[in-house]
């Protein structure tokens, strides 16, 4: 069952330097129940607004927007449910607890506000506590706690409402690595726990590929590729999501008679068999772990830099004037200024990259 349905979704507004921004573009998604599906994207993909949309903090331009099979939104039908009405769940990344209550008060706020009875606010409250480990402390105030415990708290004023839908926007990104590790646990431990859906919006791909079933990468306001973290990052439809998913070489050819030639290099293809139907000016797309490294077969190039990491070698390439990243294992060991040999497996193949586009993506990131 789709437990949240979006259709034909756009938001445009205007700003005083910028003028009229798309700042969501024909959005269409579908979410399951129970299903933990995040926004991925740079600043100013559209991805947060996407999420007020939902929440109801943001009226609709135009599309409609369904909740567990109601209609919510539509500008057209002149329908809009508030979000107090919608029965979501939300952390912010700033948290949001309120400095002035104890953690009691905070998660009960919202039970407070629909003004049910006393003692079923403190048997919700309770619990929400119990589930957030967060029992014990009813009468601490959240400046005496940690920033893990503080973000406990907002997680238990969202789930205290029982919701069918938690929405979580950059809910880690204030919190040190160890914490945004431990906490990613307690969110996937509380959704298997209580069964509602997530939509988790992060710029972080590590935390979306961590967390997801599903997730989608969105950029300037679209929808680039939606599929599960696995899907994206091994088939990557095009040269944003590839660069979003992962680390990447992208590095500039020249494609005749399905070769793949370096510009400054026309002699000997740095790749002999491309797939892709293109000519001429192109870019070739590579992981640093696709390269491999020998010292007599491939394309010949030289060893610039050499940095020793956990479990592998990382090491910085030049190939006819182009900086390749490549990691391997520990026993190959090459110097820095030594000649190499590259082999490459499963690259992609795009098009140059838009100029337009760049500088399109630059202009929302300020917004």
């Amino acid at each position: 069952m789709d437990q949240i349905v979006l259709e034909h979704v756009t938001k445009s507004f205007t700003t005083k330097t910028l003028g009229t921004v798309v700042a969501v573009k024909d959005f269409n998604l579908s979410i399951k129940k129970g299903e933990c599906f995040s926004f991925l994207g740079p600043s100013g993909c559209g991805k947060t607004t996407t999420l007020r949309m939902i929440a109801g903090f943001e009226d609709l331009s135009e599309g409609s927007i369904y909740l567990g099979g109601k209609l919510v939104s539509d500008r057209n039908k002149n329908i809009y449910l508030p979000p107090e009405r919608r029965e979501l769940g939300m952390v912010f990344q700033a948290f949001a607890v309120w400095p002035h209550l104890n953690v009691f008060e905070n998660v009960a706020f919202p039970l407070k506000v629909k003004h049910l009875p006393s003692a079923q606010i403190k048997a919700r409250v309770s619990e929400a506590l119990r589930h957030c480990n967060l029992d014990g402390l009813e009468n601490a105030f959240p400046s005496n706690l940690s920033g893990g415990q503080q973000q406990r708290i907002a997680l238990a004023r969202a789930i205290v409402v029982n919701p069918d839908v938690m929405l979580l926007d950059e809910p880690l990104s204030n919190l040190d690595p160890h914490l945004r590790e431990s906490m990613r646990f307690e969110i996937k431990r509380l959704q298997r726990q209580f069964g509602f859906t997530i939509i988790f919006v992060t710029h972080d791909q590590a935390e979306a590929m961590a967390l997801s079933d599903r997730m989608l990468v969105m950029d300037m306001g679209s929808i680039q590729q939606i599929g599960t973290p696995q899907e994206l990052y091994q088939r990557p439809v095009n040269r944003f999501v590839h660069s979003f998913l992962g680390q990447s070489n992208f590095t500039d050819v020249v494609i005749k008679d399905s070769r793949a030639f370096l510009p400054n290099d026309m002699s000997t293809p740095i790749f002999d068999s491309v797939s892709a139907p293109l000519q001429g000016n192109a870019v070739m797309a590579t992981r640093p772990n696709d390269i491999s490294l020998n010292r007599t077969q491939g394309y010949k190039a030289k060893i610039t830099k050499r940095t020793f990491k956990t479990d592998f070698v990382e090491y910085m390439v030049n190939a006819q004037g182009q900086a390749l990243v490549i990691q391997t294992p520990h026993r190959n060991l090459f110097q820095a200024g030594e000649d190499c040999f590259l082999s490459i497996s499963q690259p992609a193949w795009y098009e140059k990259e838009n100029s337009a586009e760049l500088k399109e993506r630059e202009r929302r990131n300020t917004i």
